[in-house]
Formats: structure tokens, sequence, C-alpha cells
């Protein structure tokens, strides 16, 4: 039988071990909060002058502030537009990194083409937060991303797009990776689904996150159709 000594010392070695690990569990959420952004945000940096130059080798130009600053870039119609796409990208690469998403848009309609880059990002100084992508992921995702992290408590760069869509009724096209390894596609069906306006929902069966994100001018044409549509339909109630 083991001695009432040895015991004693078993259960403090345990005790020992336990508060151990919690000690590092709490680090490793402070680091998890202190470093959230690197977590987040993967820029591509670039020097204006560079930039520049790589934009007007793809046709694109300088989008500028009131301040003459390079916001983004622009990718003009070829004819007189009827209307203008804003382009806002994820969260690694640049803006000039977003030319197999502005060059369909643009082909499918006469309008010119935003692109928008993001502070920290390309050639635009700052730094990237959500607070600065505002100003210029839903919680559950980040916490099935890491769920030994109580992402709850830790995350402070938080996307909730169902809840900046809740006052809005305009149409909405929602596109879905059928096995997308970062936002789970049951999500994608959550914000469908509590949409109250009038939506278009298309799910990829098989396709990864960045499978979906390049799509032809002609999957751009029924997405304008259907826009219009619906943008005329929501006139005409008024």
């Amino acid at each position: 039988m083991i001695s009432l000594k040895l015991k004693t010392k078993l259960r403090k070695g345990i005790v020992r071990m336990l508060v151990s690990l919690l000690i590092l569990y709490v680090l490793i959420c402070v680091a998890g909060c202190a470093l959230q952004r690197r977590l987040i945000y993967f820029p591509t940096k670039l020097d204006p002058r560079v930039a520049e130059e790589m934009a007007a080798r793809d046709g694109f130009q300088p989008w500028r502030n009131k301040a003459g600053e390079i916001i983004g870039w622009k990718l003009a119609a070829n004819s007189p537009p009827t209307g203008s796409v804003l382009v806002v990208h994820g969260n690694a690469g640049c803006a000039l990194n977003r030319d197999y998403l502005a060059r369909p848009i643009h082909q499918a309609a006469s309008c010119d083409v935003y692109v928008l880059e993001y502070p920290g990002y390309g050639a635009r100084p700052g730094s990237p937060s959500m607070k600065s992508f505002l100003a210029a992921s839903e919680e559950s995702v980040g916490q099935r991303q890491m769920p030994f992290l109580p992402v709850s408590l830790i995350l402070r760069e938080r996307y909730n797009p169902a809840e900046w869509l809740a006052d809005y009724r305009g149409p909405v096209s929602i596109l879905i990776a059928g096995v997308d390894e970062v936002i789970p596609p049951d999500l994608g069906h959550k914000l469908h689904d509590g949409y109250a306006g009038p939506k278009r929902l298309q799910v990829v069966e098989g396709a990864r996150h960045n499978d979906v994100a390049e799509q032809s001018a002609e999957w751009w044409k029924e997405v304008f159709s259907f826009w219009h549509q619906h943008s005329r339909s929501a006139a005409g109630s008024r």
C-alpha cells in the first residue's frame, strides 16, 4: 500500500503540475490577446513609387482622398460608366494583388471599379485594425480556429456582418465555399438565413476558402442582373 507520506507527495506534485499548466494557459491567452492583430492581418507593404508603377502596368489609376493620399486604385470604365463598384479585399496581401477580383467586374459592366487599400497595406501608411478599416469575424469563427482559447473574452477585432446588415434591405448575393477551412460554411448559411432583404445564395461544393474569390465576367453579369432587378423592385414599391 502507498504510504500517507507518498500520497501527500504525489498530491502536491499533481497540484504543482496543474498550477503550472494553468499559468502556461494564462500566458498563452495573454499572448494571443497582445499579438492577435499579427495573427489576423498579413499585409504586403510597398514603396509608393513601386506601387504606382505596378498599378500603371495593370491599367489601374491611383485613387486619392481630398488630401491627395492614395487610398486605393481605380480601374476606369471603358465607356461612360453607369455606376461604381467598391472592392474590399481580405486580410492578406494588398489591393494591387486583387486584379483577379476587379478585372471580371470591369468586364461585366460599364462601371468604374475601385479597390480600397487598407491602412498599413500596400503603400498606405497606418496600422491594420478593425477600427482603421472601418474608419477609412464573426466571434465564433475565431473560436473555431482556436478552440483552446477563450476567444469570446480576448478577441478585440470583432467583424459582425449580420449586425451591419440589420438595417439594410437592398439585394445581397452570398457566395459560400462548401468546405471553407477559414470561415465555416454554416456561418455563411446563418448570415443568409438571417438577412431579411432580397438575397441570392450560391454554394460551391468542394471549394475551399480561396477557391471562390475569382469569378468570371459571366458570373458577375448574373449578380448585376439580380441586383438591378431587385433594386428596381424596391424603388417601385416606395
